[in-house]
C-alpha cells in the first residue's frame, strides 16, 4: 500500500511526532511505501535546524532526516504555518529581509497542495497530533 503522512505535532512536549516516526519506520519495514510525509501546524518545528536537545534525548527531526536519506522520502513543510512559526529556508529568508534561515536538509518547503496531491495518490493518509 501506499501511505501518506500527516504530523501536526512538534518534535517535544507530545509523543505525536514521535509515533509518527515509528509508525513511518514499521510500514517501509513491512513493505510499504510512503508518498510523502505532511508537517502542519506545529508539526513544522520538526523540519527545524535549530532545535537542540540535551545529549541524552532523541532527536526526532534528526531521526526525520535520516529516515529521508535512507528512503529517498518527500518531508514537506507547509509554508504557511512555517512562516508564521519562523521556520523559512534560503529563499523565503531572501523575500523576508532576514539574514539568516533554519530549514533542515531533506525538508522542503511547499503549500497545502502539496498535501492534496498526497491524498490523490495515497491509498491511505494516516494523521498525527491533530488537534480536537
Amino acid at each position: 500500500m501506499i501511505f501518506s503522512i500527516v504530523v501536526q505535532a512538534p518534535p517535544i512536549q507530545c509523543q505525536g511526532a514521535e509515533t509518527a516516526l515509528r509508525f513511518a519506520r514499521a510500514l517501509l519495514d513491512a513493505g510499504h511505501s510512503i508518498h510523502r510525509v505532511f508537517f502542519y501546524r506545529d508539526g513544522v518545528h520538526n523540519g527545524s535546524a535549530l532545535t537542540c536537545l540535551p545529549q541524552d534525548e532523541v532527536s526526532i527531526p534528526e531521526q526525520w532526516q535520516a529516515l529521508a536519506r535512507e528512503h529517498k522520502l518527500d518531508l514537506v513543510v507547509c509554508i504557511a504555518a512555517a512562516v508564521r512559526r519562523g521556520l523559512i529556508n534560503e529563499h523565503e529568508a531572501g523575500r523576508y529581509k532576514k539574514a539568516h534561515w533554519n530549514l533542515a536538509e531533506q525538508f522542503e518547503l511547499s503549500g497545502l497542495g502539496q498535501l492534496v496531491e498526497a491524498c490523490i495518490q495515497s491509498d491511505r493518509v494516516v494523521t498525527f497530533g491533530g488537534r480536537s
